[in-house]
């Protein structure tokens, strides 16, 4: 498993667009590690802890790990931005964020740049964030720990060739780190690239025999990879380590659901959800549950499902959950009204307390937007299209957000291939081939370009995509019905 968990396109570079964050020469550490600054031992202990939970994926006993050691110090500033950066109580994260950045002026200047990367990125600033992990980087290069966590977060932004450099780096520097070994693994089957995936996850299982999450990530491979028995075989192994590690609870029901097995997905998911660690997960776990009913085609249980998970989002204080399940709704209607109301929903779910940090909201967003953007054109309201294309245009200018930009590029070519423009659609869908409507309209726009080679590259992109998202149950199924277009 990885912390989603989906680009910066200039990390290794440097932001050279962006003045860094602290300015003039920033000096390498004397150590090869971030220090830390607490006068408490335990509260040190405690910090670590929670750092090495985390490179393991108990995402929510590292949590517990940071709460306590701020505790033990209360002026523990990092302790406070890894809460913020990982919590999924949106008022934790909020308060977590504010106390790291009063307490940031009396920090190590590493120190001060890590609070930074967090709490500008979390507030919308991305290019200050990046500024600001870049020096960070600059400053403790030997530092395998800190590459794996920009490396893993930019992985969760989809920046996919930017964390295998960082991966490689830390390798470079421990060629057992365990850590990085699991995320260059995911770098490689995001790729398509499984023999070399399968050849790190095995040098990881045998790293960490008696840890949850190299099976838990080995099963997620093969699940990418269709081999779904396999899949099942990895998860049942976690869960026989540790029962309560939940995400191969989920994994398997993620792995019956692109099975076709939607009856046992149900049952796997319903075991996660009442194992979740927080509510945040519980919500993301019944959503899955409810794609459920998408797959099998029984679209009014579905509509039951996700409207009932958008009002637990609102009563239990998860906006960013209720306007996803909104959006979700959104998406499988055959009505264009009833898609452009649910994502009015959304969109007003994501104001409803103001208290989802402004990168997740943007990030949101933008998503709402293509959604809008597609449907009011699909509709025949071209003045709804255009205004939701020039929002996001607006927001993919003013951020290097990789998520923002691919829900502006996803959107701009959708229209440009329904004006027939193919040739200018091509250049936009390119740069969201993450999304499987966007490949299936390039499918379409390979043929009319006459671009037979990328077709066939991209149709079999297609065909061969097994991740468990609403895209997915949508398109793949049914793409894998036609005839090739060859």
């Amino acid at each position: 498993m990885r912390r989603s968990i989906c680009a910066v396109f200039v990390l290794i570079v440097g932001v050279c667009f962006a003045t860094p964050l602290f300015a003039h020469h920033i000096k390498q550490g004397a150590t090869t590690s971030l220090p830390v600054t607490t006068s408490s031992a335990q509260a040190r202990a405690l910090y670590e802890k929670g750092m090495r939970d985390y490179e393991n994926l108990y995402l929510e006993r590292c949590n517990d790990d940071w709460r306590a050691a701020v505790k033990a110090d209360p002026k523990l500033a990092v302790a406070w931005a890894w809460i913020a950066f990982n919590s999924s109580n949106p008022k934790e994260v909020s308060e977590a964020r504010e106390k790291a950045k009063a307490l940031a002026p009396k920090l190590t200047a590493g120190e001060r740049l890590m609070v930074a990367w967090i709490a500008k990125v979390q507030e919308g600033d991305f290019i200050g964030g990046i500024s600001a992990m870049n020096d960070l980087l600059e400053m403790y290069p030997r530092d395998k720990h800190l590459l794996y966590l920009a490396g893993n977060w930019l992985m969760g932004e989809n920046g996919t060739d930017q964390a295998q450099r960082m991966m490689e780096k830390a390798l470079a520097i421990d060629r057992n780190f365990p850590a990085a070994l699991n995320d260059l693994a995911y770098v490689d089957a995001r790729n398509r690239k499984f023999v070399s995936a399968f050849a790190a996850m095995d040098r990881y299982v045998a790293l960490l025999p008696t840890e949850p999450n190299p099976h838990d990530s080995y099963g997620e491979l093969l699940r990418m990879a269709g081999n779904f028995e396999g899949s099942l075989h990895h998860y049942r192994a976690a869960l026989k380590i540790d029962p309560d590690f939940v995400t191969s609870q989920v994994g398997l029901g993620d792995t019956y659901a692109l099975m076709g097995n939607q009856e046992q997905a149900r049952v796997e998911y319903d075991k996660a959800i009442n194992y979740a660690h927080n509510e945040a997960d519980r919500l993301t776990y019944s959503m899955q549950k409810a794609m459920t009913w998408v797959r099998d085609g029984k679209f009014a249980e579905a509509d039951k499902a996700f409207q009932e998970i958008a009002q637990a989002g609102h009563a239990k204080d998860q906006d960013l959950q209720e306007a996803q399940a909104y959006r979700h709704l959104a998406e499988y209607q055959t009505d264009d009204s009833s898609a452009l109301k649910y994502l009015q929903d959304a969109e007003e779910s994501l104001g409803h307390r103001g208290s989802i940090s402004k990168g997740d909201k943007d990030e949101e967003l933008s998503r709402i937007l293509r959604n809008r953007a597609v449907r009011a054109a699909h509709a025949g309201n071209p003045e709804l299209a255009d205004q939701s294309l020039k929002q996001l245009e607006s927001m993919a200018a003013g951020s290097r957000n990789r998520i923002i930009q691919s829900s502006y590029n996803g959107a701009a070519g959708t229209l440009l291939m329904d004006q027939k423009k193919f040739d200018e659609a091509v250049t936009y869908l390119e740069e969201d081939q993450d999304n499987p409507f966007t490949i299936e309209l390039l499918v379409q726009a390979y043929y009319q370009t006459n671009q037979s080679d990328k077709l066939a590259q991209a149709e079999a992109w297609l065909r061969g995509t097994n991740v468990p998202t609403m895209e997915q149950a949508l398109v793949v199924p049914a793409a894998r019905l036609r005839r090739p277009e060859m």
